[in-house]
């Protein structure tokens, strides 16, 4: 028996998130068909959030580190997230690292990529916490090939810790996602980071004319973090040079920096850049599903039914004239009327 639903109201569809007026028609968790026709509703249909760059693991230490310069930070072994990770219990881990899903959730995101430390027993540490919950992390091990084998990848920290040869040649032969920090503090480490033929490369705020023809001959996806950047002062990512010349995604980066809400990634995007509102929900949306892999990301038929409805005439969105605008500048979890995981 098929498991049919449909949801009705201004429906952001396909890649251009044309709004139209109509419902989205839902059968088995997938998306069968969008229909045009008059909305009796003022709810907003959105693809759900893939937020493509998290350490959800630092959540045991919010707001951890004020004045620290990014290397004492996050700098492995030593840096203050390291020391505090390994002084915490796997339990607080697991419940921190399962508070911040749930708050993903709430927020609209379905999927997040995850840089996991703590090798393979850091990988089973999150996929207990996300055990039952609607957000479905792409987890990527790092540290060892072993938790690349038991995760969906292996996640460097960037050239300047190590070749990564060795595991990037491991990640490949196993057919899983190689992604790798790049130029966030220097531009020294990212022909090095380029050489390894990443899947996807983080941050790149100090690409230079050079990286930025690389990435482009290449086509490898870049996520920025800009949030993330402006507290840890390494600067801003050159994001619009970056989206004329490939994919996009964006993500929110260690969570005891900042909140792993999309709704703030993208309006500080948006205002801090030269770059479109419906570019900036692609990054937000369907570019973060391509770097990952998902079927998800974008409302159109066969798609996987993430969807985020957001009520359109709550005090903050009603007498919005650009429905894309509003939605990636102004909107936030207090807009949020439902979460629809069907596709989990």
């Amino acid at each position: 028996m098929t498991d049919t639903t449909a949801i009705d109201g201004t429906v952001l569809r396909g890649r251009e998130f044309e709004p139209v007026e109509g419902q989205v028609v839902i059968e088995d968790g997938r998306i069968a068909a969008i229909e045009e026709q008059p909305a009796h509703s003022d709810r907003i249909v959105v693809p759900a959030f893939v937020n493509a760059h998290t350490h959800i693991g630092d959540s045991i230490a919010k707001e951890a580190g004020e004045g620290l310069s990014l290397s004492e930070l996050v700098a492995p072994p030593d840096g203050l997230k390291h020391r505090l990770l390994r002084a915490a219990s796997r339990a607080e881990k697991v419940e921190a690292m399962r508070r911040s899903l749930s708050f993903m959730e709430t927020a609209g995101t379905t999927a997040c990529i995850e840089f996991r430390e703590g090798g393979v027993g850091g990988v089973a540490a999150i996929e207990e916490a996300a055990a039952g919950a609607g957000v479905d992390p792409v987890v990527l091990g790092r540290e060892t090939v072993e938790a690349m084998e038991a995760s969906d990848g292996f996640g460097a920290s960037g050239a300047d810790d190590g070749d990564f040869a060795y595991e990037r040649n491991a990640t490949a032969r196993a057919g899983k996602l190689f992604g790798i920090h790049a130029g966030e503090v220097h531009s020294g480490d990212i022909n090095p980071a380029l050489d390894l033929d990443p899947d996807f490369l983080v941050h790149m705020v100090h690409a230079e004319q050079l990286h930025l023809e690389r990435v482009a001959d290449s086509e490898i996806p870049v996520v920025v973090c800009p949030r993330s950047n402006l507290v840890t002062g390494v600067g801003v990512p050159p994001v619009a040079d970056l989206v004329d010349r490939t994919t996009v995604a964006l993500g929110t980066d260690n969570v005891f920096l900042n909140s792993p809400s999309m709704f703030r990634e993208m309006a500080y995007t948006a205002k801090l850049t030269d770059v479109s509102a419906r570019d900036v929900l692609r990054m937000a949306t369907v570019n973060g599903a391509e770097v990952a892999g998902l079927n998800c990301g974008r409302i159109e038929e066969g798609r996987d039914a993430d969807l985020l409805v957001l009520d359109g005439d709550s005090d903050n969105l009603a007498g919005a004239r650009n429905v894309v605008r509003a939605v990636v500048r102004r909107a936030g979890v207090g807009d949020v009327q439902d979460v629809v995981l069907s596709g989990r």
